[in-house]
């Protein structure tokens, strides 16, 4: 089994990004992009409606990575402290050296290679730091826009299960993509 241990936490960087840790300081963006109902599109869970609901998902984020139950990243351009989403790691199995990754990107830096790239980074780091030996993304077979990163960063299609889960009065669909450590290219 393995053991997961977040903290000191880690900054990632590419060429563009650095990937760094949430603060309360980000509470209005994450009300921007847990509020919004475009990024929330394709994610069953309730809007955030307001500053409260903001500093108790950062609260949730930060619980986590001191528990060492998941990780999750600012993303910002490297010289400028706005976040402009979320991205990290879920639902670690450390039995199985499985994570399942999630991201998020306010709609107006969409289309523009930044969740690519960030998908990059958070995936090294799982293989890396965390020593997975697979990473899955469970999306929506609506959300196109996150199957084209994710087959871009070598994620393959796995399954896709119809109706499982439920929410907002109805059933979703969700399909799992894959990556196996011995098929990651840097």
């Amino acid at each position: 089994m393995l053991t997961i241990q977040f903290l000191p936490f880690k900054n990632l960087e590419s060429e563009r990004l650095l990937l760094r840790e949430i603060t309360t300081a980000d509470a209005q963006e994450v009300l921007e992009l847990r509020g919004n109902p475009q990024t929330m599109k394709y994610i069953p869970r309730p809007l955030a409606t307001n500053h409260e609901d903001a500093l108790a998902h950062i609260a949730m984020i930060r619980e986590k990575i001191k528990d060492n139950t998941g990780i999750n990243w600012a993303i910002t351009l490297k010289g400028n402290p706005k976040m402009l989403g979320i991205i990290g790691h879920y639902r670690i199995q450390p039995e199985n050296h499985r994570a399942e990754i999630g991201y998020m990107l306010l709609p107006e830096y969409q289309g523009k290679g930044i969740t690519c790239e960030a998908i990059q980074l958070v995936t090294a780091y799982g293989f890396d730091e965390m020593q997975l030996h697979s990473i899955e993304a469970v999306i929506d077979p609506e959300n196109t826009a996150s199957e084209k990163v994710l087959l871009k960063n070598g994620y393959v299609k796995e399954a896709h299960i119809l109706e499982n889960e439920y929410y907002g009065g109805k059933f979703w669909d969700t399909v799992i993509y894959s990556l196996l450590k011995r098929n990651f290219k840097r």
